[in-house]
C-alpha cells in the first residue's frame, strides 16, 4: 500500500490506515473485494502537508473543502481549490502539497480492489488528462466522509469495515452525482434542474423539442447535445422515462385503469400508451400491476 504522508496531525485532524489482517480480509470477502478502504483521514488547514510518489500502489481520492493545494502527474500540473476532487490511480507516480499561504483542507482515502478501474472510469479519470474534477463543497460529500471516518472508532471490528467498503462505494457514486451537477451549473444559460423540473411539472403533456428547448432558451440543436452531455439521454427520451415512470406510481398506488394512465400522461390512445410502457419497463402495464401487487 502507498503509505499516507508523515504529516503531523492537528488537533482536529484523522489519520487512519486499515491494519494488513483486515486488508486481506476485505480483499476475499465477496461484499468487498471489489473496492474497499486501505487507509483514509481528514487534514484541516494541512499547513506544510507535501507528499510525492515515485511508485503508487493503490488509488486515492482527495477531496479539497478549503483552501488551495497544487499537484502534477505526468505531464500534468495544475492548482486544486475548494470543491475539487483529484483522483490518482495506482499505477500513477505524482506529487501534491498545500499552498503556502492558502494550506488546503482535505479528505482523502486510499482505496483497494478488483473493480477500482471501474470505479476510476466511472468518476470521470482517463490517462493524460486533468486528474482534477470540479464538483463543489457539497455537504453530502463531506457527510459522506465522516460516516466512512467513523470506521477508525469499532476496533477492528469486521463488519464495521465491511460497512465502510460498502460506504465507500456510495460515496464514489455520490462524488459522480455531484460532478454531472456541477457540470450541468457550470453551462452558461443552461439550468438542467430547472429544465427537469419543467418536464416533471408537465408530465401530462406531450411535450416536443421545441417546447423543452424554449424553456432552456437555446437552440434545438444546442440544447438536445447539452442535455444528452449532461444524462446520457436525449431529452425525449428522458421525457418518456419520466413519464413511464409515473405510470408505475399510478398502476401501483391506485385502482386507475390502464386508459385512464394513459389520459394522465397526455396519451388519448390507451394501446399506443400501452406500447411505450412495454418497450420501456420491459412488460405490458397490465403484467406490471399484477407483478407488484402479488
Amino acid at each position: 500500500m502507498s503509505a499516507p504522508s508523515k504529516w503531523p496531525l492537528p488537533e482536529h485532524g484523522i489519520r487512519f490506515l486499515t491494519p494488513g489482517f483486515m486488508l486481506n480480509k476485505l480483499a476475499r470477502h465477496p461484499l468487498t473485494r471489489e473496492c474497499y478502504p486501505a487507509a483514509m483521514g481528514y487534514y484541516p488547514e494541512a499547513r506544510s502537508h507535501r507528499v510525492e510518489r515515485l511508485r503508487h500502489d493503490d488509488n486515492l481520492l482527495i477531496y479539497c473543502v478549503d483552501g488551495i493545494g497544487h499537484a502534477s502527474t505526468g505531464s500534468w500540473s495544475g492548482r486544486v481549490s475548494a470543491g475539487d476532487i483529484l483522483l490518482l490511480p495506482q499505477g500513477v507516480s505524482h506529487s501534491y502539497h498545500a499552498d503556502d499561504a492558502r494550506p488546503w483542507s482535505i479528505y482523502w482515502v486510499h482505496f483497494q480492489g478488483g473493480s477500482t478501474t471501474v470505479f476510476n472510469q466511472y468518476l470521470g479519470y482517463r490517462e493524460g488528462r486533468n486528474p482534477v474534477t470540479r464538483v463543489g463543497v457539497a455537504p453530502q460529500l463531506v457527510a459522506h466522509f465522516r460516516g466512512l471516518l467513523a470506521v477508525h472508532r469499532t476496533g477492528y471490528n469486521t463488519r464495521a469495515f465491511i460497512n465502510a467498503a460498502n460506504q465507500l462505494r456510495h460515496l464514489f457514486t455520490q462524488v459522480a452525482l455531484e460532478m454531472r451537477r456541477a457540470r450541468a451549473d457550470s453551462q452558461q444559460g443552461f439550468k438542467l434542474e430547472t429544465v427537469q423540473s419543467f418536464m416533471l411539472e408537465h408530465l401530462a403533456q406531450p411535450l416536443d423539442l421545441d417546447t423543452l428547448a424554449a424553456a432552456a432558451n437555446l437552440s434545438k440543436y444546442h440544447f438536445a447535445t447539452k442535455y444528452k452531455a449532461l444524462t446520457g439521454y436525449s431529452p425525449i427520451k428522458h421525457f418518456l422515462n419520466m413519464k413511464m415512470e409515473h405510470a408505475c406510481h399510478l398502476l401501483d398506488s391506485g385502482d386507475l385503469s390502464v386508459k385512464a394512465v394513459a389520459g394522465a400522461l397526455g396519451y388519448e390512445d390507451p394501446l399506443y400508451f400501452s406500447r411505450l410502457f412495454t418497450r420501456t419497463i420491459g412488460m405490458s402495464p397490465r403484467a406490471y400491476r399484477s407483478s407488484v401487487r402479488k
